[in-house]
């Protein structure tokens, strides 16, 4: 395999103008440049990895990091990532965290752990984040974006959605469906985003005149096993409900399969909500509705953010992203007669 010294002697120019036409940077000759070009042809040179990273003095790898790696969530948006930086002709390198307790100190090893592989910069979903854990960084936080989250002082830089309204939005959804006996499966409390859209929820149902006070609330884990869980305390409970708001579509996946199991029929006898509208929502059944979060929207403007950061690149960003909900087969309108009922 040729290399850049193989490249330099056949066009008789030193290695660093040949490292200038290889790179586009730096002033060549036409004439120089012709017979470099010429000599890059005859020997087919591609140049490594290695090569690339010391002509453009950076590492050409971007890192990733998500607070935990399993279910179906964040498989798609690995994938959008990693198509586009190849299709830019860089590298991803990924980091995550195992989830549960300690998420705050999982993000922070997790990027010094990216940072000490090279990444030229960082794209960071984590709602656990703190400003002082930005400002520890120093230098560094400059090459770092944020995906559903944000802080003061880089909101240039933070690419989320508004899961208050999100969560409104799901009241609504169930209430004008005449829903007013209702049950919640909640993410984490560690989630923010989960409180977001859960305290959306609860404020909507004030509105409508519905005591939150009242509602059936668990908390889980945004599994398919956690929602799985809740819906059979649900049902052990006696509590009397026509419907019920999963804090994620995991969730809504794992009450579905349950409610399947002991007889319950989803719409007839009890409307289930799910949050997100990930790919999975499409093939379940019934069919999942769900509170659309535009995820591709969002990770493509903040990709590109960090690109332009690091790169130069002139990527469009934009920071509207439109919360909406999908409705399919799970919600129908509330019947007389309550699942707790029949």
């Amino acid at each position: 395999m040729a290399t850049l010294k193989d490249v330099a002697q056949l066009a008789g120019v030193g290695l660093g103008t040949a490292s200038r036409v290889v790179s586009g940077k730096g002033a060549v000759s036409p004439k120089t440049l012709e017979r470099v070009r010429k000599a890059i042809a005859e020997l087919d040179f591609q140049p490594s990895h290695a090569a690339r990273s010391l002509m453009s003095g950076n590492s050409q790898m971007v890192g990733v990091y998500i607070p935990f790696l399993s279910g179906t969530f964040y498989t798609p948006i690995l994938q959008l990532i990693y198509a586009e930086l190849r299709a830019a002709g860089l590298n991803m390198v990924v980091g995550f965290g195992t989830g549960g307790l300690d998420q705050r100190k999982q993000a922070v090893e997790g990027i010094e752990f990216l940072h000490q592989r090279g990444c030229d910069g960082v794209l960071v979903m984590s709602t656990a984040l703190l400003q002082e854990d930005i400002a520890a960084l120093g230098p560094r936080a400059a090459r770092m974006v944020l995906l559903n989250h944000r802080l003061d002082g880089m909101a240039e830089r933070c690419f989320t959605i508004d899961h208050t309204l999100g969560g409104r939005m799901a009241a609504r959804t169930l209430i004008d469906n005449k829903h007013r006996k209702i049950a919640v499966i909640a993410g984490p409390d560690e989630a923010a985003d989960n409180l977001e859209r859960v305290q959306g929820f609860m404020d909507e149902l004030a509105s409508a005149g519905i005591d939150p006070a009242k509602v059936w609330c668990v908390k889980s884990d945004f599994s398919p096993d956690g929602g799985w869980q809740s819906a059979a305390q649900l049902l052990a409970s006696g509590h009397d409900f026509t419907a019920v708001f999963c804090a994620n579509d995991e969730m809504a996946v794992g009450a579905l399969s349950y409610f399947q199991q002991a007889g319950i029929n989803v719409p007839g006898d009890v409307s289930v909500l799910g949050y997100d509208d990930t790919h999975t929502a499409e093939f379940t059944a019934p069919r999942l509705s769900s509170v659309r979060m535009p995820w591709t929207e969002m990770t493509l403007n903040g990709l590109n953010c960090l690109l332009n950061s690091c790169y130069g690149m002139d990527r469009p960003c934009n920071h509207d992203t439109v919360v909406s909900v999908t409705q399919r087969a799970s919600v129908a309108k509330a019947k007389a007669r309550s699942a707790r009922a029949r």
